[in-house]
């Protein structure tokens, strides 16, 4: 096993969120790693999913979140581009990584296979399977996986408009694969938080029609990716119901054993980190606060996206102690630190009347397209970070 990141070894750390900001007093956004969390979310997976287990990197590829997924007993990482694949083995020279963006960059397959070793690739329509062959030259070391369309409506945030064919495309792929001498496999993926474990049986049924007009019997299936994490407003039903359901569905496909694996990214960092920010000025019913759209809470942007992070006001009595804010809750319009109107929270966030500047706002459920998908526009960009546990 590779020993943890030494920048996480020198955190600070504290036995609770209250501490760390007694003690911290932090004027920037600061970022608290749940440690525990991280080990639960990974061995429900690793215990409950009848196959491999991949993290899907893009959902939170700093290091912390690597290594935590790691030392839980994840092996097996979805890699979206070169970079991602140079991030985790530089890190963690062991590590499995599967190139499962159906496109990518002219060359990348290329360095993927012959520096690193990958051989998981997806691929979506003739070019690019075209391409991959010709890039790595060696088909019979492949598993091409040829991904689907699945629109089916259980997911807050849609993935197939961009990807994915349709099961007569597939089979034709299927078909290809197969003679240049490539295992041919089958992908999908249902969408980013998806509140039904239903809408994997669905998607199993759509690859079944993609093998039975193919007439080639697949080497593995890809779930993908999509299980959920709870935030406020959402309380998504618990693991094993989705993967009893594949498991049911695994069961009348005419495949019979085929290995599979699946892609879980929110699911396994979504609880693992949580994020302390400081009321820079309350106006009214307005706290303009030291992160927003363009820090940690980009993924509010999304007007399906209809998820709270559940906020706790947070104050320091007279004697620098922190203490939870009671009372009466009221909602207050949340706005970023950056010259940009358009950075504030589309939905009001609850939180006790009494706060006030200075105070500060926890949130929690933060570990997921919150680190990952935050920018250094007009020069903000969180990046403290303690331990919590």
């Amino acid at each position: 096993m590779n020993a943890p990141v030494k920048s996480f070894d020198a955190l600070p750390r504290f036995a609770s969120p209250l501490k760390a900001i007694e003690s911290l007093k932090p004027t920037e956004p600061l970022y608290l790693v749940h440690p525990g969390a991280f080990a639960v979310a990974a061995r429900q997976f690793l215990d409950g999913f009848p196959g491999d287990v991949l993290y899907a990197v893009k959902a939170n590829p700093h290091p912390i979140a690597l290594t935590q997924l790691w030392n839980a007993g994840i092996r097996h990482f979805d890699t979206a581009s070169l970079g991602e694949i140079e991030a985790v083995r530089s890190l963690l020279p062991d590590a499995i990584c599967h190139f499962m963006a159906p496109v990518r960059l002219p060359g990348q397959a290329k360095a993927a296979f012959e520096i690193y070793g990958v051989t998981d690739f997806v691929v979506d329509g003739e070019a690019e399977l075209d391409k991959l062959l010709a890039e790595t030259g060696n088909a019979k070391k492949l598993r091409v996986f040829v991904r689907l369309v699945a629109s089916l409506g259980g997911a807050l945030l849609e993935l197939s408009s961009k990807y994915g064919c349709r099961p007569e495309e597939a089979a034709k792929l299927l078909k290809r694969i197969k003679a240049a001498g490539a295992a041919p496999c089958l992908t999908f993926h249902v969408g980013s938080q998806c509140l039904s474990p239903f809408s994997y049986a669905q998607a199993i049924e759509i690859a079944q029609q993609a093998i039975r007009l193919s007439g080639v019997e697949i080497a593995a299936l890809d779930i993908g990716g999509g299980f959920p994490t709870a935030y406020v407003g959402q309380e998504p039903p618990p693991p094993h119901w989705y993967f009893d359901m594949i498991r049911t569905a695994l069961d009348n496909l005419s495949v019979k054993n085929v290995p599979v694996m699946c892609e879980p990214g929110r699911a396994l960092v979504g609880q693992g980190i949580s994020l302390v920010t400081q009321v820079v000025m309350r106006r009214g019913d307005r706290l303009y606060l030291n992160d927003g759209i363009y820090g940690s809470f980009d993924e509010q942007r999304f007007a399906s996206f209809e998820a709270d992070y559940p906020p706790t006001a947070i104050a320091l009595d007279a004697k620098g102690k922190a203490r939870a804010l009671t009372g009466e809750k009221r909602p207050f319009r949340a706005y970023g630190p950056t010259c940009d109107s358009a950075d504030v929270l589309p939905r009001p966030i609850m939180v006790a009347d009494s706060i006030a500047t200075g105070d500060f706002v926890l949130f929690d459920a933060m570990g997921a397209y919150t680190v990952s998908s935050r920018s250094a526009f007009n020069g903000y960009y969180p990046d403290s970070w303690a331990v919590i546990g």
